[in-house]
């Protein structure tokens, strides 16, 4: 199949708000060895889009310069060495940049089938947060069925994703959110006990109840050391991201008196045989799930690729319950 030579996409002006975020005309890229491009649909929106906005998470050498890191939509060019895709399959895939815009490349070891009945608009929204949850809670964090699993920032993509796997691996749920209203959807989600963090204390509540086996966090900042605190003893922390920052000071000691674990992962500088492992890993455990009901997408609004400022200023509100989409194909 020839494509045409350029695309609409949107393109990072310069390090700053979401208005920078402007519509551009770019190459349609050219697919590597082992590469798919694939005509995007549907475009999720994340938290480390808005990160490389800012100036504050320059993606990898090789990459797009684009925003983008999930899509959904349909394979119309194969790079040399692909065997698993034929040109017109639909699929969903991790990307290393770029998925706003009209066409993507990623290799073909990250690009999963559309699950059973999910729509193009709700398999965008699987690659990045599935691929982030089962690496980090699953891979990384070691969660067992009976272990009592807290995750904070519940409402969020990763936390929806997260409470779902959770619960149908079998563990004791429990989400933070900043409010009540968010904190039923945790529980309608399949958390045992909701805390509105605005209002209520998540470390007395764990403790309480015996101290976390697991912990998965996004905050960061202050929230580190009273995670630690929170953890029974043999606990993980799992750190994903640090929105109230990454530069703490900690005793240690107490990871040792009480063998506590300190961990984490960012997903797009791994390498892509490390991204293909945790593909299969999700095609063969969390791709079940979806089918049979046990995780759903959660989804929150919906815009046009033109209006991906407004997604932005969405998802920044911290309003938003789910995921984020733009609609690329008319």
């Amino acid at each position: 199949m020839t494509l045409s030579h350029s695309m609409l996409a949107i393109e990072i002006s310069a390090p700053g708000g979401p208005d920078v975020l402007r519509p551009a005309a770019v190459p349609v890229p050219v697919p590597g060895h082992g590469q798919i491009v694939i005509r995007v649909a549907w475009a999720g929106v994340n938290r480390p889009d808005a990160l490389q906005r800012a100036g504050a998470y320059a993606p990898p050498p090789s990459a797009s310069p684009l925003p983008g890191l999930e899509c959904s939509g349909t394979v119309v060019e194969l790079g040399p060495g692909v065997t698993r895709w034929k040109i017109g399959d639909q699929v969903c895939a991790l990307l290393p940049g770029g998925g706003y815009a009209e066409y993507a490349a990623t290799h073909e070891a990250h690009a999963l089938p559309i699950p059973k009945g999910l729509s193009l608009k709700e398999a965008a929204c699987l690659p990045e947060t599935c691929f982030t949850v089962w690496s980090n809670v699953v891979m990384r964090g070691g969660l067992r069925a009976g272990e009592r699993f807290l995750v904070h920032g519940g409402t969020s993509g990763i936390g929806t994703t997260a409470i779902q796997i959770a619960r149908a691996l079998g563990a004791r749920v429990v989400a933070t959110a900043g409010s009540d209203a968010k904190c039923e959807v945790c529980r309608s989600l399949g958390a045992e006990v909701a805390i509105n963090y605005r209002s209520g204390d998540f470390l007395a509540e764990m403790k309480a109840a015996g101290g976390a086996n697991l912990i998965l966090d996004m905050v960061g900042g202050p929230y580190i050391e009273r995670n630690l605190k929170a953890l029974a003893d043999g606990g993980r922390l799992v750190q994903i991201a640090f929105l109230q920052g990454a530069k703490v000071t900690l005793n240690l000691a107490e990871l040792m008196t009480r063998r506590l674990t300190l961990t984490g992962s960012t997903l797009r500088p791994q390498s892509d045989l490390a991204k293909a492992r945790i593909a299969r890993e999700v095609e063969t455990h969390v791709w079940p799930m979806i089918e049979r009901g046990a995780v759903r997408v959660v989804m929150d609004s919906e815009y046009p690729l033109a209006e991906a400022p407004a997604a932005h200023w969405r998802m920044e509100s911290g309003t938003h319950v789910g995921k984020i989409a733009l609609r690329v194909e008319a």
